[in-house]
């Protein structure tokens, strides 16, 4: 039971590789407050830049039209080229802050998960379009929890926005009676005064709710240690079939090595734990070392090589440096040069006078 209990609970956090593979999916954690703030942001900064020019541009050519209509003729290429006119006025004045808000829309989405491109939700899949599915989505916890999260920023929203129009309700009142060009500037500055108020509180809102889907996508991508090991597994391997790998790949190496003993010229060992085996020939840089091994494979060393011939000298002190020094196949350092250069001198010239 405590078995499956480890094996069921989503308890650990995600992996790395766990967040990646969910990245690369589209999984993400995505507040769409914050693309909203992002948005009213890019607003509020049009308005208050480009309001005028693009009002100005506009009335511009409005004012012809109300003024002198007369003087428009009416007739098919007549009318095509004022359509065209018209189309490049608005597109010219409303460039900018178009260009503008959709630099904001992509940079709500950046700033919440890196840049991924992805198919992966687009791929049709049965649950989207399952009647069971959707009835579960429409009255699961969570479309409850958002409804109540709209309920609650309307009801914030619309007590800022009133706080700031409410001081101003007697000069709102008297636009009705005021001079129509001065409508636009008193329009200007309230919009303004209501966007900034919703841009601050809107901020607050859209941190509060990123930090909470991004808390949420973690728990949602909670792993159990079963998956972890498994994860591990695939990563790193089955521990037991490295070590089955590992110990093919010393048998493998100790048969060279043993192979390599008979053409060495030295095997210096002292009577029982340490044997390690010189080969020397007129033109090397240094004596390689071939073979080396301690206790059981120190006297198969030993034996190997008074079976073939090669000369075993007993040095117990000079036999452990130099196992502890030196690898299969490399030279031996420096510092043992003049001492292993007596041995192999001994014995070169004991094989002289035979």
């Amino acid at each position: 039971m405590a078995e499956s209990d480890e094996g069921g609970e989503k308890t650990e956090e995600p992996t790395r590789k766990k967040i990646e593979d969910a990245l690369k999916r589209g999984d993400v954690a995505k507040s769409q407050e914050l693309n909203v703030w992002f948005g009213l942001a890019a607003t509020t900064l049009a308005l208050s830049i480009f309001g005028d020019g693009a009002a100005s541009s506009l009335a511009g050519m409005l004012t012809r039209f109300l003024a002198e209509p007369e003087r428009f003729a009416m007739d098919g290429a007549s009318l095509r080229t004022m359509t065209g006119g018209i189309g490049l006025t608005i597109a010219a004045a409303l460039a900018l802050p178009v260009l503008l808000l959709a630099l904001a829309a992509i940079a709500g989405n950046l700033v919440q998960h890196p840049f991924q491109v992805t198919t992966d939700p687009l791929v049709p899949k049965l649950s989207k379009i399952s009647p069971a599915s959707g009835f579960k989505r429409l009255f699961s916890a969570e479309s409850l929890a958002n409804f109540l999260k709209g309920l609650l920023k309307i009801g914030i929203v619309g007590a800022v926005i009133s706080s700031v129009i409410w001081p101003e309700r007697a000069r709102v009142a008297s636009l009705v009676q005021g001079d129509v060009a001065g409508l636009l500037p008193v329009l200007k500055s309230l919009s303004l005064k209501v966007l900034v108020s919703s841009v601050a509180v809107f901020a607050v809102i859209a941190l509060a709710d990123y930090l909470w889907q991004r808390r949420r996508w973690r728990e949602r991508l909670k792993m159990t240690l079963q998956e972890v090991r498994d994860e591990h597994k695939q990563q790193e391997g089955d521990p037991h079939i490295k070590a089955r790998i590992r110990s093919i790949r010393a048998q493998r190496s100790k048969k060279r090595m043993m192979a390599a003993v008979p053409k060495a010229t030295v095997v210096i060992a002292n009577p029982t734990h340490y044997a390690v085996a010189l080969k020397y020939e007129p033109g090397m840089n240094a004596p390689l070392c071939v073979a080396k091994g301690v206790d059981a494979v120190a006297l198969r060393i030993r034996k190997v090589a008074e079976d073939a011939g090669v000369a075993v000298i007993e040095n117990p002190p000079l036999a452990r440096s130099l196992h502890a020094a030196i690898e299969v196949d490399k030279e031996i350092p420096a510092e043992h040069y003049k001492a292993v250069a007596e041995v192999i001198g001994f014995v070169m010239r004991r094989k002289g006078r035979r």
